[in-house]
């Protein structure tokens, strides 16, 4: 029986802490469907919209060997994606775990027989950090060109 796996993201700023994610599912299953979560619902669930493009994203995250498919999540239901694309696995980072997001999602999964797996969240990268830091870098003044005579 092939077990398939759904591992969802923004994907945003494309890090080491995706592809581990997304390498570590792909060993606990034998399909891995990487759900790359839409602009619109990014900004209504994380307040933030996307530096790089969804089209961009799929493109990125469709392109990894780990990966056997990608496919646009614009829904805030997992349950909801789950009836859509059809998974056994859903992958989840461990800041999750043990939230009151995290059980009710063990609950509606559990309804439906799809296993819920964490994997340790990358605490020194994220995509959030990534955006600071550009911020950061675009508040500081830009060095006037050296010009030689």
């Amino acid at each position: 029986m092939t077990r398939i796996g759904y591992a969802a993201g923004a994907f945003d700023l494309f890090h080491v802490g995706h592809l581990n994610i997304l390498r570590m599912a792909k060993e606990r299953c034998d399909f891995l469907i990487a759900g790359v979560v839409s602009d619109e619902l990014c900004l209504a669930t994380k307040g933030v919209e996307p530096v790089v493009p969804l089209r961009e994203r799929l493109e990125i995250v469709a392109s990894l060997g780990c990966v056997d498919r990608a496919v646009a999540e614009t829904k805030s239901d997992r349950v909801e994606t789950w009836r859509d694309v059809g998974f056994d696995i859903f992958f989840k980072g461990d800041d999750w775990r043990d939230t009151a997001k995290g059980l009710e999602l063990e609950r509606r999964f559990a309804e439906v027989n799809v296993e819920v797996l964490y994997f340790p969240y990358t605490m020194h990268t994220s995509s959030t950090k990534l955006r600071e830091a550009l911020q950061a870098l675009n508040r500081q003044p830009v060095p006037a060109l050296q010009t030689s005579n």
